[in-house]
């Protein structure tokens, strides 16, 4: 079973570095994750949520997440 925290901790994490640094993950263009999948996510948790926000984000689902962001 999903844990609904889990989606909120997803919806609220920001990307730590590079060109996307400080980003919601749901507001990084999907060609990113693209790209990341294509030579490989990080490891650890931060590849996790990528991978997760990746088929968010292929299924359509970025309005039901972006309703999670803490403003």
């Amino acid at each position: 079973m999903l844990d609904p925290n889990h989606l909120i901790e997803l919806a609220n994490y920001r990307m730590p570095f590079g060109k996307y640094k400080g980003y919601y993950l749901v507001h990084i263009p999907e060609y990113y994750y693209n790209w990341y999948k294509r030579k490989g996510f990080p490891k650890g948790k931060l590849g996790r949520l990528m991978q997760e926000m990746d088929e968010i984000k292929v299924n359509g689902l970025e309005k039901l997440v972006e309703k999670l962001i803490k403003k």
